[in-house]
């Protein structure tokens, strides 16, 4: 099966770069998972890096129960991932950031035509605040202040606003770097869709995949954001929680207390946030998070990571394929082992009904 023939944009993304590909079975700590008959091809997926680690994990395991399978994902991007699946250049996309109406407007090559796409839940994460101040170990942040700070109002450690929540650190008096995506993000989205819901008064422009603001430093990927912060100075930035590693997250305001994220709490947020704008209660099932919480039980700064696909493939071939991949990341062994390497959160066992059944509709 070659999914060049589908399309450049994708194929010539995920042949460019370093892939998460069948090498990732030979690592250990997977646990593999039950199938069905064994399935045998390529298939090639792009899109949000936050998915990366999970990606690891979950092509290791599959491919262990399907030695014949080659699975490639190119953490490229949710904006990446979007544009090769639309340009039929791969099977499946990753996004942070669900599908626009007028992009599902336009069709995708890959898919036969006049026939439906497939939107469904694969990964739940907190986005962790991370930072790297010379000697702050905790850090309180309420929206405005983070609105602030990124947007480039706010750009020393030793302001008043900062001081006010942290009264027990020793900020430094020390120009703050705050690192941003440079790539079409859907995790910059989301990021921007919490500010933009609690700090509307400073995060004036409408959240969006690319950074809106010409300020601080921009990074590709999440590793980019994670290693520039790392290895600057008194950084801070905004990353899938699963790549913190042993930098510093700031707590976060919820209602009057400060939270740290954990995958609990954004899993509460999950289950309690309305169906999303393009939602059709069948083979879309996006959700629109409710940011504004005041429940300190519940994180907000949280992304949902979609899967995207067809329900019917030009290559018919495919279709099997794409539908076992998809049904085991999203059961229950799937995402138990998303939670183990990548401490993500679980989709519930409601959400994860409604996942296997849109998952039917693929033929």
């Amino acid at each position: 099966m070659n999914f060049k023939r589908l399309g450049t944009i994708g194929a010539i993304a995920v042949a460019g770069t370093i892939l998460l590909s069948s090498c990732a079975a030979n690592e250990g700590g997977t646990t593999e998972p039950t199938t069905g008959p064994a399935l045998s091809g390529t298939i090639d997926g792009a899109g949000a890096s936050s998915q990366g680690s999970a990606q690891e994990a979950w092509i290791a395991a599959f491919q262990t129960a399907n030695p014949d399978l080659t699975i490639n994902y190119d953490p490229s991007g949710s904006g990446a991932g979007r544009e090769a699946f639309i340009a039929g250049g791969v099977a499946f996309a990753g996004t942070d950031s669900s599908l626009k109406q007028e992009e599902i407007d336009g069709g995708f090559a890959g898919c036969t035509p006049d026939t439906g796409y497939i939107q469904v839940p694969a990964y739940i994460s907190p986005i962790a605040v991370i930072f790297n101040v010379e000697g702050v170990d905790k850090l309180n942040l309420d929206a405005v202040t983070l609105a602030k700070i990124f947007k480039g109002d706010i750009t020393t450690w030793d302001d008043a606003a900062i001081v006010a929540l942290n009264k027990d650190a020793k900020l430094p008096s020390a120009p703050i770097t705050a690192v941003h995506r440079s790539d079409d993000s859907g995790t910059t989205k989301n990021f921007a869709d919490y500010l933009f819901q609690n700090a509307p008064d400073v995060w004036t422009e409408k959240p969006a995949d690319p950074f809106p603001y010409a300020t601080g430093e921009a990074a590709q990927g999440t590793s980019g954001v994670v290693d520039a912060v790392t290895n600057g100075t008194n950084t801070i930035g905004y990353a899938d929680a699963s790549k913190a590693g042993d930098l510093g997250t700031a707590a976060i305001q919820v209602g009057t207390e400060f939270v740290n994220y954990s995958a609990e709490a954004a899993a509460k947020v999950v289950d309690e946030s309305p169906a999303g704008d393009t939602n059709n209660g069948t083979t879309d099932l996006s959700i629109k998070i409710n940011r504004t919480t005041t429940d300190a039980t519940h994180y907000p700064l949280v992304l949902v990571s979609y899967i995207v696909t067809c329900t019917e493939f030009v290559d018919a071939e495919v279709a099997p394929l794409v539908k076992g991949y998809i049904t085991y990341i999203t059961s229950q062994d799937g995402q138990a082992e998303a939670a183990a390497s990548a401490g993500s959160a679980p989709l519930s066992a409601a959400l994860s009904d409604k996942v296997a059944t849109a998952l039917e509709a693929i033929k």
